[in-house]
C-alpha cells in the first residue's frame, strides 16, 4: 500500500507501536510528537488519513481537528486518546472526527479500523456535470477530461453550485453555507472567488443573473 498517514502522539512508546503496526501493512507512517509539528505536516503535505491524540503538547487536538476540518472536509481522522468522558466522545464527533477510541487499545484492532476507513474512502463518489467531473474522496477535479486545480474554497464554491444547480444562488446564501454565519468580511470575497473560478473553467458554466445572484448551467 502507498497509503500515507499522519500519526500524532506525544507518547513515544505508543506512538512507535502503533507505528510498527501500520507498516507491517506497508502503510507509509509519519509520525508527529506534539501539536506544532503536527500542524507543519497537516498544512503543507497530503495524508489520506490522520491519526489524532488530543492532550499534545504547544496545540491540543481539538484545534488540530479544527485546522483539518478547514483544510479537508473529507480527510478520514481517527481520535486515539485517554479522554473517554461522553462529552469529550460527542464532542469529537460534532468536530467531525469519523471516529473515536479511548486508550488503551489493541493495535490489531485500530489497524482493522485504519484499514475500514481507508477501503471506504477509496470508492469515492463521481460527480458529474457539463464536461466537470469531480471526485469527492480524491477531490481530483476534470474539465473535459483535463485536470483543474482549485483551491479549497474554490473546490468548496464549484461543488456548492453543482449540488443546487438550476437554482439562482444569492451572495448571501453562498456566505451563509460556505464562510458561516459569523462571517464578518467583504461581501464582496464571494465576487472574487467566483471570478478565479470562471477563469479556471475558461468563462463557462457560471452565469451571473443581475440583482439575484449566480446560476451554473450548462452550455
Amino acid at each position: 500500500m502507498d497509503k500515507r498517514i499522519l500519526l500524532v502522539e506525544d507518547e513515544w512508546k505508543l506512538r512507535r507501536i502503533a507505528a510498527d503496526f501500520l507498516k507491517r501493512e506497508k502503510f507509509n507512517v509519519i509520525e508527529a510528537g506534539d501539536g506544532e509539528e503536527a500542524l507543519d505536516f497537516i498544512l503543507t503535505e497530503k495524508f489520506d488519513l490522520i491519526i489524532l491524540d488530543l492532550m499534545l503538547p504547544k496545540i491540543n487536538g481539538w484545534e488540530l481537528l479544527k485546522e483539518i476540518r478547514e483544510k479537508d472536509s473529507s480527510l478520514p481522522v481517527i481520535m486515539l486518546t485517554a479522554r473517554g468522558s461522553e462529552e469529550d466522545i460527542l464532542k469529537g464527533y460534532e468536530m467531525k472526527a469519523d471516529e473515536y477510541i479511548v486508550k488503551p487499545v489493541s493495535m490489531k484492532v485500530l489497524v482493522a479500523k485504519v484499514k475500514a476507513f481507508l477501503r471506504i474512502h477509496s470508492l469515492g463518489e463521481t460527480i458529474s456535470f457539463g464536461g466537470i467531473t469531480i471526485n469527492t474522496d480524491t477531490r481530483d477535479i476534470k474539465m473535459d477530461g483535463v485536470p483543474l486545480e482549485l483551491s479549497q474554497k474554490e473546490y468548496e464554491l464549484l461543488l456548492f453550485f453543482i449540488k443546487n444547480k438550476g437554482q439562482v444562488l444569492s451572495r448571501d446564501r453562498i456566505i451563509t453555507s460556505l464562510w458561516g454565519y459569523d462571517y464578518d468580511g467583504d461581501i464582496r470575497a464571494v465576487d472574487s472567488q467566483i471570478k478565479r473560478i470562471r477563469k479556471k473553467l475558461d468563462g463557462k458554466y457560471i452565469k451571473t443573473i443581475r440583482g439575484a445572484g449566480y446560476k451554473i448551467e450548462e452550455e
